[in-house]
Parts: C-alpha cells; structure tokens; sequence
C-alpha cells in the first residue's frame, strides 16, 4: 500500500461520496441503490454526481419500500455482487429490520455456511438538526444486538473514508451508522487515502483521571468536554469506538485499568442500549481498577423533540459529559 504523502482538505460527507466513487471505479460488482441516491444526489448529498459518472445501472433510485430494497441488496449479495444500500435515516431502517435480522444476518448460519451475503448498508442516523421524532434517533444499539453483522460508526473523516473498502470486502453485512451532524465536518485526508482497520477501538486523545467512551457523533462532544475538563486540571482520555460490533473490550479495558474511572456517552436511550452494554463490560472486565461507579450520558427517554432548545435538553452535551467526568473524579454534584 503506498504510503501517504500529503494530506488535503475535505468534508465527511465528501470523504464517503469519494470511498463509493472509488470503489465503484474498482470493482463493476458494486453498486449503490436507495431512496434518491441517483438524480437527487442522495437524502444527505452524499451520492451527488455517482449517477452521471456510472449510469442508472450501478446507481438505483428505489422505490419508497425499505424492505424492498434492502432485500434486493441481499438478494444481489447472494448473486455475486457487492450491493452499498442506502436507507435515508435509521428510524425508516425499522421498516427493513426483518430483512436484515431475519435474512442478512441470519442466512449464513441457516445455511450451514454455505451463503454469505456481502452487503453494505449505510444510514443516516442522530439527532441536533431538527428533523424530529421519525427522522432523529439513534438506534445503533438496536443493529449491535444481531449476532452476524458488523456494525460501524464512523466519527471521523478518515473512518469515513477508509471504512467502506474493507466493509465491502467482507464476506457478510456490514452496516454503516453516518451521524447527520458530521456531513459538513471539514477535515483532511491522506492523499491517496487508505482504508483503516473494521476492528479496534481509537484513543483520540490521551489523559490519566477519567476515561470517556464514546462513537459516531458524539465524539466531538466528548473532546469538547475534555477540552472544559482539562481547565479544571482534570484530565480526561477519549476513546472512540468506532465498531460497535464487535467491541473493543481491551482498549476500552487498558484505558480504565490506567484513569480508574469511566463515563460511556451515547446519543441513544440511556436504558437497554449502547451504554449499558458498555458500562457492563467494563464493570466484568475492571471491576477491582474503579475508584467510581461507572457513568452515563445518554439521550433523555423521550422521542427526540423538534423543538430546538428541546430537542439539545433530550441529547447528551459536553456539559452534561463533563458533569458527569467531574463527579466521577471529585465525587461531588
């Protein structure tokens, strides 16, 4: 792999636009198809000029039927293909849950590992833009429950980019969780870009007091609070998830094991969700190592609100992170 020399500036949205334009030009097996991916430039922006470089053949504007499509995907991955399917936000991905639980995830093991499905299916998910109830939630931990697929939450530019290669590589589904807010994130990437790894969590900002754990979106907020935390002379490591499944347990483990505390942080519902699962193993994994209970800061339990100011009380923020960091490390509030 030729090493990068330079580096130059992009967005996350353009970062993803580019990996499926490469991939494209790479391999006439991948295509893309969902809901306004082709003459519209995608719900998002994300697939704006793909259709007039490849054609409506390997740029499918689909009907408005998420188990349709998504079960075409599965059926193109069955046929040899390598199908990226679009579906505009996660809350409508609940419309194509039975084929992706119930097939997609499912047909390898019902096969006796004779059917792979190597499929990819990327959605939008997160809220902070106010697009309401049906349009803002995130339900990653919903898709991490499923034994068979790889889940991802790309929350840099670089993930974002180097992701999708080795997803569509992978002989069974990968799905790809884009958090709304990071599309216009402006950023650079090595020139060439290369792919990055499916599997290890990122230490994106080293600390010794606290460790904050986190992915996709809320990422940013968490190295926002780090930020306010280190002016009270509390110093905070971030890790980045970046899989949600599998999950890196020994990165997440090594760090608290070092700062003794953790707080988890996810936009999703505080309750049966991506934190607990997380809170959990760290509990299993460093029981004797906390000096604290282990935090949360999730999503209030409610359907996300459009009302702005609602709507930034219902997510975590970084002030509620760093609330949460300092009682962790001063016990108080």
């Amino acid at each position: 792999m030729t090493a990068p020399t330079s580096v130059r500036p992009t967005t996350y949205r353009e970062a993803i636009r580019e990996a499926m334009r490469e991939a494209m030009r790479r391999d006439d097996r991948v295509f893309l198809m969902g809901e306004d991916v082709g003459r519209y430039g995608g719900g998002f922006g994300v697939s704006l000029g793909l259709l007039e470089e490849f054609g409506e053949d390997r740029v499918r504007d689909t009907p408005l039927s998420e188990s349709g499509f998504v079960g075409a995907g599965i059926g193109a991955a069955l046929g040899g293909m390598r199908p990226i399917v679009e579906i505009m936000t996660v809350n409508f991905s609940l419309l194509a849950l039975d084929q992706i639980l119930n097939t997609a995830a499912t047909l390898l093991h019902m096969s006796g590992g004779q059917f792979n499905v190597p499929l990819v299916i990327r959605m939008t998910t997160g809220g902070g833009r106010q697009l309401a109830a049906q349009h803002s939630h995130s339900l990653e931990g919903y898709y991490a429950h499923i034994p068979g697929l790889r889940v991802l939450a790309p929350a840099t530019i670089e993930d974002a980019y180097g992701m999708l290669e080795p997803a569509l590589a992978d002989p069974d589904p990968v799905v790809i969780f884009e958090h709304g807010s990071l599309y216009n994130e402006k950023g650079t990437l090595p020139d060439p870009p290369t792919a990055v790894p499916l599997e290890g969590a990122a230490v994106r900002r080293a600390g010794t007091d606290v460790t904050l754990v986190t992915s996709g979106g809320c990422l940013g907020r968490c190295l926002d609070a780090a930020d306010d935390l280190a002016g009270s002379g509390i110093s905070a490591e971030v890790i980045d998830l970046r899989s949600l499944r599998p999950i890196d347990d020994d990165t997440v483990g090594a760090s608290v094991s070092r700062t003794h505390r953790a707080i988890v942080v996810d936009e999703g519902w505080r309750s049966v969700g991506m934190s607990a699962e997380v809170a959990a193993r760290i509990a299993e994994r460093c029981f004797y190592d906390l000096d604290a209970p282990v935090g949360r800061v999730a999503a209030v339990e409610v359907p996300i609100p459009y009302p702005r100011h609602l709507e930034a009380a219902a997510l975590p923020s970084a002030e509620r992170i760093a609330a949460a960091a300092r009682k962790a490390v001063l016990g108080d509030g």
